[in-house]
């Protein structure tokens, strides 16, 4: 435990958001261009949930646009969709909101103080900045 797991925790939960915002209407609010990891056929969380969960005539869609690479303009708005209705958004928000958890919680070796408030608050914000 300690300063470092915070660290480990805290950038995972980063992360994680960074990677459920690429495909959410809140990435083009902070001005930021949606689906950037869609269009490099980045395998991130929110698209194995979806290829995860999807239905059987999907699988040749999530075939074609990420490991082949091959995909057309209107494709970012299918994935979209499909990611938001297998709950891929919502799943990798909950998984991003248990590392902040972890990282607040390294934090106890700390005495409280005004320091650990703010490296709590750090870790809160960084999950809901996508809200």
């Amino acid at each position: 435990m300690g300063m470092r797991a915070y660290g480990q925790n805290l950038g995972i939960a980063f992360q994680l958001v960074d990677d459920a915002l690429d495909y959410s209407g809140r990435q083009a609010l902070m001005g930021k261009t949606v689906g950037d990891d869609f269009r490099e056929a980045k395998m991130t969380l929110p698209i194995i949930l979806a290829h995860a969960r999807s239905r059987p005539e999907d699988k040749p869609f999530w075939q074609r646009v990420i490991e082949t690479g091959n995909q057309t303009e209107s494709d970012l708005d299918r994935a979209i969709t499909l990611v938001e209705q297998t709950g891929g958004i919502q799943d990798t928000m909950h998984r991003a909101r248990a590392y902040a958890d972890a990282a607040k919680a390294a934090l106890a070796v700390l005495p409280p103080s005004d320091i650990q408030a703010a490296l709590a608050d750090i870790a809160d914000f960084c999950v809901e900045r996508a809200y």
